[in-house]
């Protein structure tokens, strides 16, 4: 099982994003996806994070900003990021919670590079 995020890069202050991470390999069930970030010298932290059920969690930081969401195949998902602040700059990791026939378990991708800067 790899999980691959893409759709970081450089936007100025008040710009929009949007992150994607596909799940692929041989997994049964999707449980929940979610986005974490890490800034420099910062201990990464949860941004957003949905079940397949449909709730959602958010950072304080990025309510009202962010939004995430994941594909009917419950194989992406994604983070629309609006408005955003320089405080968002940070390196962005995608998680999942699968199953596999070996049980489940959490699984990272590798991180996309977003800075906001004028």
């Amino acid at each position: 099982v790899q999980l691959q995020a893409s759709g970081g890069g450089l936007v100025q202050p008040g710009g929009s994003l949007r992150l994607s991470c596909l799940a692929s390999g041989s997994f049964l069930r999707t449980y929940g996806m979610a986005w974490h970030r890490q800034a420099p010298g910062k201990r990464r932290e949860l941004v957003a994070a949905m079940s397949t059920t449909g709730s959602t969690n958010y950072a304080s930081s990025v309510i009202g900003r962010f939004t995430i969401s994941i594909n009917n195949a419950k194989t992406t998902v994604y983070l629309q990021m609006n408005n955003l602040k320089s405080e968002d700059t940070a390196v962005y990791y995608c998680n999942a919670l699968l199953s596999t026939a070996a049980g489940y378990r959490d699984y990272w991708g590798q991180g996309t590079q977003v800075t906001v800067s004028s």
